[in-house]
């Protein structure tokens, strides 16, 4: 692969895009010093902002993206985005409006006020990982260490970006991640449909592309077997337990706009998967099939079709899509780790203040993560497969009855799914070839955790509700 060709204005252009973080990152609202205001910007966030930030912040890990979608074509849109929709649906449909009414400023806080505080302080720790910016981080050190011609290790280039990340969402709150990702979520789409377009121009419509690809590339499953692909429909039920759907449903103005927007969020990820999906095929077709990082096909595909000016304004693109991710995940960690689990031992300590302390905290882990497990997609894998089993039903019992767990059961329930599915893991890793084949007896980690957790809420389930106040809900979602 020829070495990135960039010029002055496409610098510039990156350049300019810092600048306006750290503008927009001063257009704090009024007094972050009140807890609500910080943590979800006073509960009064307009449908546009709302959109914004849940379609730039769901959409973090681009480079995963384009690294499958060139391995395995449209079966992209089968694994990464159609669960997705179902799910962020029924989201809007069961939870956003319950979400947005109850009191609790985030998602530890519900389960503790409703299942105890040991509940509550537990569900801290997974929550924490679920949110890792790991993957996020590891993406930016990819990108900068291609920016500046691949000189030094990718690593310091991640922990550069990140430590800025965490500068700016530590002083501006979530306000700051809102202002941020409003411009953002424009970049993605902008640099993304001139990418498609240039690649195009360059080697032909999409009806020439499709005619050129290998049957695998055309079939829906990629060629993967249905256990492979039901795990990844699983893991799309991390929309149900992911924090930023549960702050920005919380940070709504209204149950309505927190409805409206997940659906209005819907038709736009959908969008923005089309561009991927075709951006990255483009890419083995153009590039070739044997590209040895496939998770840099983006990045490669620009530089090779994109002029001077265009190619900057992509890079742009590709770290607003990363960046928006990043530092909402970094916030939710801090937030996680700082407010619902040390402000317990550490009272007299500001909560706020241990929530800026966490994010850099949270920042190192992700570092020390991606040594571990140095691809976005083995990250996305081993992290929902081993947390969601223990976080899903206790979760959704919060607000929804029939999942509603007795409370002496809830705390056995998270342990020990969790601990069968990480158990599961290490005894595929350990057996497997070193492929990061993570099944054991054949069996994906996730199944086990999810089975021991839906035999654990058969046993304790709460049988008389559980269910938050109904009459509150409905006169609120009429309103």
């Amino acid at each position: 692969m020829t070495d990135l060709d960039f010029r002055l204005i496409d610098w510039a252009l990156i350049a300019l895009y810092f600048m306006l973080l750290v503008f927009l990152t001063w257009k704090r609202d009024s007094n972050d010093a009140d807890e609500e205001s910080f943590l979800l910007s006073g509960r009064k966030m307009s449908l546009a902002a709302f959109v914004a930030t849940l379609v730039s912040t769901w959409y973090g890990g681009i480079l995963g993206v384009g690294e499958y979608s060139y391995q395995f074509g449209i079966s992209q849109w089968l694994l990464f985005g159609f669960p997705f929709y179902v799910f962020s649906a029924l989201f809007a449909w069961l939870l956003a409006g319950k979400i947005r009414m109850n009191k609790a400023l985030s998602l530890p806080e519900a389960v503790a006020n409703f299942y105890g505080e040991n509940a509550g302080r537990f569900s801290a720790l997974p929550i924490f990982i679920l949110v890792s910016p790991a993957p996020y981080i590891l993406m930016l050190g990819l990108i900068f260490q291609y920016l500046t011609g691949g000189a030094g290790d990718f690593l310091w280039y991640a922990g550069a970006v990140a430590f800025f990340s965490v500068a700016y969402v530590a002083f501006g709150g979530f306000s700051a991640v809102v202002h941020t990702d409003m411009l953002q979520v424009v970049l993605m789409f902008g640099g993304f449909i001139c990418l498609l377009i240039f690649a195009g121009l360059n080697f032909g419509g999409l009806d020439q592309l499709w005619r050129q690809l290998p049957a695998t590339y055309r079939d829906l499953t990629g060629g993967h077997n249905l256990q492979y692909i039901l795990v990844w429909f699983f893991i799309a039920l991390w929309t149900f337990v992911d924090p930023s759907f549960h702050q920005r449903a919380a940070a709504a103005k209204s149950p309505a706009t927190a409805k409206k927007g997940i659906f209005i969020s819907i038709l736009l990820w959908s969008l923005f998967d089309f561009l991927t999906m075709f951006s990255g095929i483009y890419g083995w077709a153009i590039l070739g099939p044997d590209l040895g990082e496939p998770i840099m096909v983006y990045p490669y595909l620009a530089n090779e079709i994109l002029p001077i000016g265009f190619k900057g304004l992509f890079f742009v693109a590709l770290l607003a899509t990363i960046m928006s991710t990043l530092d909402s995940y970094l916030f939710l960690s801090g937030q996680t780790l700082g407010r619902d689990l040390l402000a317990k031992l550490f009272p007299a300590v500001a909560r706020n203040t241990l929530t800026r302390i966490s994010t850099m905290v949270a920042a190192v882990l992700g570092i020390l993560l991606i040594i571990i497990y140095p691809s976005v997609i083995n990250l996305w894998y081993v992290i929902g497969s081993v947390m969601l089993p223990g976080l899903l039903i206790p979760v959704l019992g919060v607000y929804l009855r029939f999942f509603t767990l007795q409370k002496r059961w809830v705390l056995p329930a998270m342990v020990v799914s969790i601990a069968v599915s990480l158990c599961w893991l290490i005894l595929g890793t350990i057996t497997s070839d070193g492929s990061y084949d993570y099944a054991y007896m054949g069996v994906e980690p996730f199944y086990p955790g999810l089975g021991v957790s839906m035999l654990l809420w058969l046993l304790g389930r709460k049988r008389d509700g559980g269910l938050l106040e109904e009459t509150a809900f409905s006169k609120e979602m009429v309103d």
